[in-house]
């Protein structure tokens, strides 16, 4: 990704952030209709949904509504159930959403955080005659396909200067993922945190390559086009508490450590050395800039055969009654 890319999304991001996200919206009349039960998924990585579970603030602020949780191991397989309509809010990296969108379904971007391109890596172990991208040639990787490992190790193959059939691409989940590359059955394993802050306190694997210079990372919030079209004042109460949970990360870090520890069963050092990789992420909805983003990684994943058809970004974009991007 160009450097210039980099520094407007985060100027976009710095402008929107000024304001609390509710701004983008009072100036116009929401539905206030609420639905009867709001169905959230999460996986270990999403750190404001996690804070804003244990704070409960949903349940303080959409009184009467039934707010329940699912944690997914990653992206693609927590919009699976949203695509089906067994969740109703999903939060993932940039891939996933465009390979649902490729495979049909009708999600839509409601909001993104901003871009964290340090909070991914590329790994191999300390012994690994692997020393630069372009040693990937010809080397098993391990990642899980459609996730944001996925275009993090297609940008560093063409980083590289090498063909996507240059390298074996290895279908893993994560915690499968770090089973193959700790049994050496892999050479390399493209991962996120707090998954990579979890081998790094255990096995100290040395880092080829972290995002920086190759993707955004940008978190994505979806749902249903219906959910959303019917329940938008929700969806700005949620972008709302997510932002001050953001805000609870950042100001009372010590805490924020020990509640992320517990939810997600990982040790304490490994949270905090996820933490501190990252950066300050209050929710907003979409800016034409994130699209833009957004559509070049699409574009890239079809120029490169790795999703079906080529998609348009913008079709799936979701924003509140009256806002334009």
């Amino acid at each position: 990704m160009r450097l210039s890319s980099i520094r407007r999304l985060l100027l976009a991001f710095s402008i929107s952030s000024i304001l609390p996200v509710a701004s983008f919206a009072a100036a116009h009349d929401l539905p206030k209709e609420l639905p009867k039960e709001l169905r959230i998924g999460f996986q270990k990585s999403s750190v404001n949904l996690t804070l804003l579970k244990h704070r409960q603030a949903l349940e303080q602020q959409l009184k009467g509504v039934k707010v329940t949780w699912f944690e997914f191991t990653a992206g693609p397989q927590m919009l699976e159930a949203l695509s089906v309509g067994s969740i109703d809010f999903a939060t993932t990296g940039e891939p996933p959403p465009i390979f649902a969108q490729a495979a049909g379904s009708n999600l839509v971007y409601v909001g993104a955080e901003p871009a964290k391109p340090g909070v991914s890596a590329i790994l191999v172990k300390q012994d690994s005659p692997i020393r630069t991208l372009a040693d990937l040639k010809g080397k098993k990787i391990a990642f899980q396909k459609g996730s944001s490992a996925h275009y993090h190790v297609l940008r560093a193959v063409q980083q590289a200067g090498l063909q996507w059939s240059d390298i074996t691409p290895v279908y893993l989940a994560p915690a499968d993922a770090r089973a193959a590359f700790e049994r050496g059955s892999v050479d390399v394993w493209a991962i996120w945190d707090p998954y990579w802050a979890a081998i790094e306190q255990s096995a100290a694997p040395r880092v080829l390559a972290t995002g920086k210079g190759l993707v955004n990372n940008l978190s994505h919030y979806l749902s249903a086009r219906s959910f959303a079209d019917k329940y938008p004042k929700a969806i700005q109460v949620l972008f709302e508490e997510l932002t001050r949970s953001d805000s609870f990360v950042q100001k009372n870090r010590d805490e924020a450590v020990a509640i992320i520890a517990a939810s997600t069963g990982l040790d304490k050092p490994t949270i905090a050395s996820f933490l501190e990789r990252r950066p300050r992420s209050p929710v907003v909805y979409l800016t034409q800039n994130i699209i833009d983003e957004q559509q070049r990684v699409a574009d890239n994943f079809f120029q490169q055969k790795l999703i079906p058809k080529a998609v348009n970004v913008r079709d799936a974009v979701w924003l509140p009654p009256g806002t334009k991007p």
